[in-house]
Parts: C-alpha cells; sequence; structure tokens
C-alpha cells in the first residue's frame, strides 16, 4: 500500500516553480503560445543528453528548421549531419520520420492524445505525456530520470530500480495536479535540476522538505536506489584514416544498425579481440598504426578502435566513399567516436 500524498506538495511545488524556473530556450515565458514542435524537438533532443549540450544545439537546429514543416521536408543526410554529436543517432532517424508522419497523417499538427502522440515515431511514454502536459496542458504522468529521483525520495522506495518504476510512477501520479501539469513536470525536472540533485542534494533549500520521506530518514542521497550494474562488454576494432592530399576517405554507414545513415571513417568489424588490419578499404596501402586508441562508450558496450594511417595518391583501388577536406571535417557530422579519431590524427 502506497503512503498517502501530501495534498499541498503540488501547489508548494509550483509556488517554488514561479520564481525559481529555469529559463530554457525551448520554454514559453508568460503569455506566449507553447509551441508543439518546440517541445516535442526538445524533449527528443535531451534523452541521454544534457540541458547545457542542448540549449545550443537547439538554437542551431531550430535556426535551421523553425517548424515542423520546414524538417518534413529536410534532407535526412543534412539532419543527420546536424544531429553529430547528440548521441543515439536512431532519435534522428525517428526524429524525420516523426515529422514526416505529423505532416501526412496529422495535418502538420501534433496530437494532443498521449495514445496517438505514442504511435508516432520515437515517441515512447515519457516523451508523449511531456508533450501532452507541457504543450497541450493535458494531465499526463511526466516521468524521467529525474523525476524518478524525486519521487523515490518523497516517498522513500526501497525498492530498487528499475522493477520500482511501475511504483514510483504511481507515486508521481498519486502527486500530479489537473491544473498547470505542464508546469508541474517542468518542475519536478527543475527541482531534480538545481536541489534533488544525484549527490549532495540541498535539502534545507527544498520546498517539499516537509513532505519527504528520504530527507526524514537523514541519508536522501541513498535514493533512489539501484541494483548493482553489470559490467559493460568491451569490443575492438580498428578504424581507418586515408588521405589523398589535404582529404581523408569518409563513408556512410548502413541505413540500419549502430550509427546507421552516418559519415564515418572505414572500419573493420568490433569484436572480443582486437581484429589487426583485417577488412581495412585499401588493402595495398601501406598501414601504420598511430600511438592513441579511440576508446568510446556505447549504451551496450565499451569500444577500443586502433587507428590506422595510410596515405594515397588516389590510383589505389576503387572509390569507396567520398573524399572531405580535413579542414571542414566539422561540416562532416562525424559521430562523436570518429570525431575522437579525427583529433588522434591531428595530434600524431
Amino acid at each position: 500500500m502506497m503512503p498517502p500524498a501530501d495534498a499541498t506538495i503540488a501547489s508548494r511545488l509550483l509556488d517554488w516553480y514561479d520564481g525559481y524556473a529555469r529559463a530554457l530556450p525551448w520554454r514559453a515565458v508568460a503569455g506566449d503560445v507553447v509551441d508543439p514542435y518546440r517541445v516535442w524537438l526538445s524533449e527528443i533532443m535531451l534523452q541521454q543528453t544534457t540541458v547545457a549540450t542542448v540549449r545550443t544545439r537547439f538554437a542551431a537546429f531550430t535556426a535551421r528548421w523553425p517548424t515542423l514543416a520546414a524538417l518534413a521536408g529536410a534532407d535526412e543526410a543534412e539532419v543527420m549531419a546536424a544531429w553529430a554529436g547528440l548521441g543515439y543517432y536512431a532519435r534522428a532517424r525517428n526524429l524525420i520520420a516523426c515529422a514526416r508522419t505529423v505532416a501526412t497523417a496529422h495535418g502538420g499538427a501534433f496530437p494532443s492524445d498521449e495514445a496517438a502522440l505514442r504511435a508516432l515515431p520515437g515517441i515512447g511514454d515519457y516523451t508523449a505525456a511531456a508533450i501532452a502536459a507541457i504543450a497541450f496542458g493535458k494531465r499526463a504522468v511526466v516521468v524521467d530520470a529525474n523525476v524518478e529521483r524525486v519521487v523515490a525520495r518523497l516517498f522513500a522506495v526501497e525498492a530498487a530500480l528499475p522493477a520500482a518504476r511501475a511504483m514510483i510512477r504511481a507515486h508521481a501520479g498519486t502527486i500530479t495536479p489537473h491544473a498547470r501539469a505542464g508546469d508541474f513536470a517542468q518542475a519536478m525536472m527543475d527541482l531534480a535540476s538545481s536541489i534533488c540533485r544525484p549527490t549532495s542534494p540541498d535539502c534545507n533549500g527544498c520546498p517539499l522538505r516537509d513532505s519527504c520521506l528520504a530527507a526524514a530518514t537523514g541519508t536522501p542521497d541513498r535514493f533512489p536506489v539501484k541494483a548493482p550494474k553489470r559490467a559493460k562488454p568491451q569490443r575492438f576494432g580498428t578504424a581507418f584514416w586515408l588521405e589523398r592530399g589535404d582529404q581523408v576517405l569518409l563513408v556512410r554507414r548502413p541505413a540500419r544498425g549502430l550509427l546507421g545513415g552516418m559519415r564515418a571513417l572505414p572500419t573493420g568489424p568490433w569484436q572480443e579481440t582486437p581484429p589487426g588490419f583485417r577488412a581495412s578499404p585499401l588493402p595495398g596501402a601501406r598501414w601504420a598504426l598511430t600511438a592513441g586508441a579511440i576508446r568510446h562508450v556505447f549504451t551496450h558496450f565499451r569500444l577500443e578502435l586502433a587507428l590506422a594511417i595510410a596515405v594515397t595518391d588516389g590510383h589505389l583501388g576503387p572509390q569507396l566513399g567520398e573524399w572531405w577536406p580535413i579542414a571542414e571535417l566539422e561540416s562532416a557530422g562525424l559521430p562523436t567516436v570518429f570525431a575522437k579519431a579525427a583529433r588522434i590524427r591531428r595530434a600524431a
């Protein structure tokens, strides 16, 4: 049985939010009309990405594609390149698919119903609830990792994540108000960012301290309880840097799979043991390894790539990709793992 929720939690939190809300470029200020496109775009960008990173990227993205119609008509390769560095590139592919679906199946306007929103590409339970609440003022229970932390502490949830998520969501439902549900969701996120931090929470400055069961224990940062993490598997591979004059060879990764559709350096297989130079793009080239290794952590595994370098006059083997000016590599939209390789090459 859940403990009863304090009926004043929502009103106290909203009072605090009215005075301390963060100024974020995707939020509407008082009197502004909320743009569902900007709400949706920000929520997709913020998945597994920090607010600090998204602030500048959001401004550049919306300057280039200011409306859903503009994004729906955009070239997919250009959108993927603009997404580089934000990670989880399937989100970028779903972003384009969602924009086009809304444009064609919904007359260019996002639906306001959670169920209809969940049916769109790339929109899950959390994002659907966030859009419904923030963009349309619907009462929706919005629970991301930050809200999980706040709720787990308010109710001192002893069950460990991820098994505790259903219980945490149920608790969140007991404190979510019917009025200003969107502001309430954003207030919970702001509270998690500035006060109810993962470590060293500022309980003295929290407007909900008197209702927080975790604060009463004296060890609030023990919550949420987390199950022990499993070690991520390690994979190895080789990335190939082939120069022709002031250009480097880039390839387009397959549309499906990790980093799908992105420009990249050619690589060999990614496997459990270092593969050497197998699967090099031009076997006849004289490859030399750099001193540094490229290390990157993906969601489900760690990757270490050796970087092999060769120079060609352009007559070695077939054309396997596109030659890109090395001085303009930032405009290629390379995923972070290959941008790291470029930095190692410049330092070699």
